[in-house]
């Protein structure tokens, strides 16, 4: 799995509509907190679980902390499904035909000086193969419901990342159709 650097990522700079207004470097970008395009992903395997992965401990923030399946950024003139697409498989090694879903804006202080301030396209798909992480992305993976992470059942919240909670307390009922939409 090839994956490039962080330190050499670029990322597509948005205004509050989406539009393109600019290209920036991914940490300089999150270090100001400008307004970033990114996407999220969510796999569900045949029982309706989520795929989640807990992030590498070296990760430039949030590491160890328990991510939903894959989230990232379109690299300029990358379309945003590729996009999701493209890190599914550096991430976890999985390929998976993903579906765009709603949008979510989000905003976060994180650790490392990082503000994640960003419009996040949700794609969702089916987790039809076994995932194999990159041990320089993820260290863990697990399958479990939507109400386990919501509730803190699955793993307690406070070692859930910002961006996984802000999913799950401002867009449950999104995620809850998306599911069952996949089980029907």
């Amino acid at each position: 799995m090839s994956v490039v650097l962080d330190a050499s990522e670029r990322v597509v700079l948005v205004d509050e509509r989406d539009s393109e207004i600019g290209i920036g470097a991914k940490l300089e970008t999150h270090h100001r907190g400008a307004l970033q395009r990114a996407f999220s992903i969510f796999l569900f395997n045949q029982t309706g679980e989520t795929l989640v992965q807990r992030r590498a401990l070296h990760k430039y923030h949030s590491g160890g902390k328990w991510a939903n399946t894959c989230c990232g950024h379109p690299r300029p003139g990358e379309d945003i499904c590729a996009a999701a697409e493209r890190r599914l498989t550096e991430e976890l090694g999985i390929k998976s035909k993903l579906q765009s879903s709603f949008l979510a804006r989000y905003r976060a202080v994180l650790d490392g000086e990082m503000i994640e301030n960003e419009i996040v396209h949700v794609h969702f798909g089916r987790a039809l193969e076994p995932a194999i992480p990159n041990p320089d992305e993820a260290s863990e993976i697990a399958f479990v419901s939507l109400e386990g992470l919501r509730d803190g059942t699955a793993f307690p919240r406070s070692e859930q990342t910002a961006w996984l909670l802000h999913y799950l307390d401002h867009h449950f009922d999104e995620l809850v159709a998306i599911r069952n939409r996949l089980m029907a």
